[in-house]
């Protein structure tokens, strides 16, 4: 399993296109802004494109699905339903966060909770469904790897002031679907640096 990491748009989310080396398939998690770059390595690599996933709808980390639709007009993009809002509100959500870039909303019509079952090759993924940051979001593990959105970050913990959001069901999100993991789980965040299940659980203060 192959990882290459992009990041995309205002935010600098982290968007991750993750390859199974035997079935030559390939996933991308959270498409923030331009799509040019990743596909032509998608297209130079051998690999095929099978789904987008969305740890969750915040318009930072779909920015670049609509091109991405255009591109691969039959690609599955999954998120949960109850961040569906968050797709529907994008261009205010931009206006808020002072974004002046022209985007529409990519068109989402297959939602996934913790029951779906998705595979990259023969590798299951699991799903956890992890709301707080916002009602909707989603972390996904896979291959000792545990993408986790806005969820969860190196030391702290997404913001809850949004309209879904709310502190104490994050906190509990995370301790109950994230932290029960494998310690030696590598985590990789919406944004910035990766860490570990085992250094959140020793040093991240909003867990204690």
């Amino acid at each position: 399993m192959e990882l290459k990491i992009y990041h995309t748009g205002p935010f600098e989310v982290n968007t991750y296109l993750l390859m199974d080396n035997e079935s030559k398939e390939s996933l991308l998690i959270d498409v923030g802004g331009s799509f040019s770059e990743i596909k032509e390595f998608i297209d130079q690599s051998g690999f095929t494109l099978k789904f987008i996933l969305n740890t969750h709808g915040h318009f930072d980390h779909v920015l670049g699905e609509s091109e991405a639709i255009q591109l691969y007009p039959n690609i599955p993009v999954y998120m949960h339903k109850d961040d569906i809002s968050h797709i529907e509100k994008l261009k205010e959500e931009m206006r808020f966060f002072k974004v002046n870039k022209q985007s529409t909303p990519p068109e989402i019509k297959d939602f996934i909770d913790e029951d779906s079952q998705l595979y990259l090759g023969k590798n299951k993924i699991e799903i956890f469904h992890t709301p707080g940051h916002s009602a909707g979001s989603l972390s996904y593990y896979i291959d000792g790897k545990l993408f986790t959105g806005d969820a969860l970050f190196q030391r702290s913990i997404g913001r809850t002031d949004f309209y879904d959001g709310d502190f104490d069901t994050l906190i509990n999100s995370i301790k109950t679907k994230l932290l029960t993991l494998n310690e030696n789980t590598i985590v990789y965040p919406g944004h910035g640096a990766t860490t570990t299940i085992k250094d959140e659980k020793k040093y991240n203060f909003y867990l204690k």
